[in-house]
């Protein structure tokens, strides 16, 4: 992940206590999940629209 090990992360973990508290971590963990959670969404949308757009302008290009 990231190409970050154990010791990495445990001190992104230490950091995060030290800046939010520990009462604030599982809310924001979750509210990041989902940030990722929608952006990964968008860009599948994205690319899956990709191929359609492509289509209607090569059509569009012949009657020109």
């Amino acid at each position: 992940m990231f190409g970050l090990g154990v010791p990495e992360m445990m001190v992104v973990l230490v950091i995060g206590v030290v800046l939010f508290g520990p009462s604030k971590l599982p809310s924001l963990g979750k509210s990041l999940g989902e940030a990722i959670r929608g952006f990964k969404k968008g860009m599948e949308e994205v690319t899956s629209d990709q191929p359609k757009i492509e289509k209607t302008e090569a059509g569009a290009g012949k009657g020109e």
